[in-house]
């Protein structure tokens, strides 16, 4: 699918999300892990920042899960027009929100802001991914009446790259200047307890948190 460079910057981001090339199959990867980290904590109330091509919501709403959605972009569909740096909604208003592959998209000083918002609107957790360019080596292997090991081994030496905006992603975990235990640091700050955190087997780039008040 190709676009027209000098439609409106909303416009190019609508096609985006519905590009053929967008969804791959490791994509799907990560998309069930969106999906089962909401359905695992059982929640009466959802809010996923960042609606993208809606595959998730829209999944999860076909499921009878109660499931808002917010983006800054009307294009996109969403039940409500806004920021997560000023999420419209009171205190504790959901058991869970959602914000996937999104804060990356911010200036890296919004980043608390957009956490302390988060925790605000969050009644019980709240469930992040973010991208993760750290080097590791992908470790597979199956054998016969043994389960399936799968792990990411870290480099013993990574170096990291500077990282060049170049009107996507603002920041990435694993390059200079944002080392992992930076954004482990600013999250807690914000108040949240890390319960778990992880990088998808078959999509590597995407680093998951799953974040309790």
């Amino acid at each position: 699918m190709f676009y027209n460079t000098d439609r409106p910057k909303e416009a190019k981001e609508q096609l985006h999300y519905y590009n053929i090339a967008y969804d791959t199959k490791e994509r799907f990867c990560s998309y069930w892990h969106q999906i089962n980290e909401i359905v695992s904590l059982n929640p009466e109330k959802v809010l996923e920042v960042g609606i993208g091509n809606g595959f998730v919501s829209d999944y999860l709403r076909n499921k009878g899960t109660n499931i808002f959605t917010l983006d800054i972009n009307s294009r996109l569909k969403p039940n409500i027009v806004g920021t997560v740096m000023a999420l419209p909604f009171s205190n504790e208003y959901f058991d869970v929100i959602t914000c996937y592959e999104v804060l990356e998209h911010l200036p890296y000083d919004n980043f608390s802001r957009a956490l302390e918002e988060i925790y605000r609107v969050s009644g019980k957790y709240a469930i992040l991914s973010v991208p993760d360019h750290t080097a590791v080596y992908r470790f597979h292997i199956e054998l016969p009446r043994i389960k399936p090991i799968k792990k990411l081994i870290p480099h013993p030496f990574p170096r990291p790259t500077r990282h060049e905006f170049t009107g996507d992603h603002y920041w990435t975990i694993g390059k200079t200047h944002y080392p992992f235990k930076r954004i482990e640091r600013d999250i807690k700050q914000a108040g949240f307890k890390i319960i778990k955190t992880y990088r998808v087997f078959e999509f590597y780039g995407h680093r998951f948190f799953l974040l309790k008040k």
